[in-house]
């Protein structure tokens, strides 16, 4: 990344800017910051009116963005869905989306959905196997330019998703089943592909779940997904995309109220929500 490290971070008190170690209030709102013309450079610039000696407590960051995820991204994410969908006759599917032109798109949640650092996440009491997906958050301003990245967790019913590919909408879109955070690392550059993204899942005292992937396991980049999500849908608050999962737990683990699920990437930060 080129110029000084910028994070945004959405508080209880409004938009808190990370520059330098400093942190200061800009004037403006979440949604206007996003959509400003320039926001790397202009944030680099920015005069700090007011200082902060310490950082309020964190709100997902999003305002009235949408936020949507792309499925079948990674070659592991592939695998896991061709094998919870075969039962169903699906299975074909998803090796097809990993291998064809146009990817898959789905809405995943109302800016007012999602959970924030901390925030409890949910999983479906109609569900039998819930999984967190951990992914990669790209931010997109309303003209479908790359404002910046933060993490993003894609709570999902595998066993509902499996049963039928057109279960996918309740599979995914539930209450607590998307949270987004610690910031939004604002850059206009795309994150090297040597990215860690890692996973941890507490139990108790215990690890009921590690791994980890990189963004060079990655198929699509984030502006190949956002080409196909802008092409004849508007945003006019900007829109926040989920680029997939290359983590996928084993087939005998399920969420349980009171896990921890913890999401690192090292130049955003780390992401942290217990189940309620």
């Amino acid at each position: 990344m080129s110029g000084p490290e910028l994070k945004l971070y959405h508080t209880t008190a409004g938009v808190v800017l990370e520059r330098a170690g400093a942190r200061f209030a800009p004037a403006e709102s979440w949604d206007a910051l996003l959509n400003r013309p320039h926001l790397h450079e202009y944030l680099a610039e920015l005069d700090a009116a007011r200082f902060l000696h310490e950082l309020p407590p964190l709100r997902a960051p999003v305002g009235m963005q949408e936020v949507w995820a792309a499925g079948v991204t990674y070659w592991r994410s592939r695998t896991a869905r061709m094998a919870e969908a075969e039962a169903a006759g699906g299975g074909s599917f998803y090796d097809r989306v990993y291998e064809a032109e146009r990817p898959e798109l789905f809405f995943k949640a109302a800016g007012w959905r999602v959970r924030g650092p901390g925030a409890p996440i949910r999983v479906r009491r109609d569900a039998r196997w819930s999984v967190p997906e951990p992914e990669l958050a790209a931010y997109f301003n309303n003209r479908g330019e790359l404002v910046g990245f933060s993490i993003g967790n894609d709570v999902s019913a595998r066993d509902i998703e499996g049963e039928n590919p057109l279960y996918l909408p309740q599979a995914k879109i539930f209450d607590g089943a998307c949270a987004l955070g610690p910031a939004l690392l604002v850059t206009p550059e795309p994150l090297p592909p040597e990215t860690t993204i890692a996973l941890r899942i507490g139990r108790g005292d215990d690890v009921a779940c590690e791994g980890s992937t990189t963004l060079a396991q990655l198929r699509r980049s984030p502006a190949e997904l956002a080409a196909y999500l802008f092409r004849e849908t508007s945003f006019p608050a900007g829109c926040v995309l989920l680029t997939g999962t290359g983590i996928v737990p084993p087939d005998d683990f399920t969420l349980q109220r009171g896990d921890e699920v913890t999401i690192t990437v090292a130049p955003i930060g780390t992401l942290v929500n217990r189940v309620e």
